[in-house]
C-alpha cells in the first residue's frame, strides 16, 4: 500500500530502495523556508543498519503489510529462541539477536506476537505489561527525604528499574514493556 511521506510513523515497515526498513523514529519538520518534510530514522530488517531519510509529503513509499501470529516462547537453546505457534503448534527457532533488547523481558511460556512477511519473521511484540519479582532493592530510611523519590531495584531477570520507596524485596511488580518502567505493585 502506497502512503505519503508525511504519513510514516514509528513501528511501520516500509520498502525503500529495494530493502525493508523498520521505522524507529519520525518527526515532522516545518522549516521557515521551503516545504515541510518528515525526518525518519529507519533500521534495515536484514542487516540492522540504520538510516536517516527525509520524506516530503509529495513523495510516496510502499508500506509493507505484515501478518501478526501468536506464539508462545518456550525456551532458549544455546543461541536460539524456541517459539510455538498457538494455532498450528509448529515450533520455530530464531536467533537470540532477533529479540534484541526485548530478550531480557522474555520468560518461558510468555505469549508474544511475531510479525511475519512472506513467511519470514520480522519482529516481535511483547504484551504491553509483564510482572516480575523484585530480587533486591534498598531499604528506605524513614524521614530520608522530604519528597517521595524512587529507588533502584533489580528484578528476577536482572533488569534494573526505578520503583517507589514502598516496594520491598520479594514483591511482584508490573512493568511497562515499551519503556521498561514501573507501573504498579501486584496485590
Amino acid at each position: 500500500m502506497r502512503i505519503n511521506g508525511n504519513a510514516i510513523k514509528p513501528g511501520m515497515i516500509v520498502e525503500h530502495k529495494n530493502a525493508l526498513w523498520l521505522v524507529t523514529k519520525s518527526q515532522s519538520v516545518k522549516p521557515g523556508k521551503g516545504g515541510a518534510f518528515n525526518q525518519v530514522e529507519m533500521k534495515n530488517i536484514k542487516n540492522n543498519s540504520k538510516k536517516n531519510e527525509r520524506f516530503r509529503a509529495s513523495e510516496e513509499v510502499e508500506r509493507v503489510r505484515v501478518d501478526e501470529e501468536k506464539f508462545q516462547y518456550l525456551y532458549q537453546l544455546e543461541n536460539k529462541l524456541i517459539f510455538m505457534n498457538l494455532i498450528s503448534y509448529e515450533q520455530i527457532e530464531l536467533d537470540k539477536e532477533f529479540a534484541g533488547d526485548k530478550l531480557v523481558l522474555l520468560s518461558e511460556n510468555d505469549e508474544v506476537i511475531i510479525e511475519m512477511y512472506n513467511e519470514n519473521p520480522l519482529g516481535i511484540q511483547l504484551p504491553k505489561t509483564l510482572s516480575f519479582v523484585v530480587k533486591e532493592t534498598e531499604a528506605v530510611v524513614k524521614g530520608q527525604t522530604a519528597a517521595s523519590s524512587n529507588k533502584p531495584a533489580v528484578l528476577e531477570n536482572g533488569l534494573r528499574v526505578m520503583v517507589p520507596p514502598f516496594i520491598e524485596q520479594g514483591e511482584k511488580i508490573i512493568i511497562n514493556t515499551e519503556d521498561q518502567s514501573y507501573l504498579k505493585r501486584v496485590e
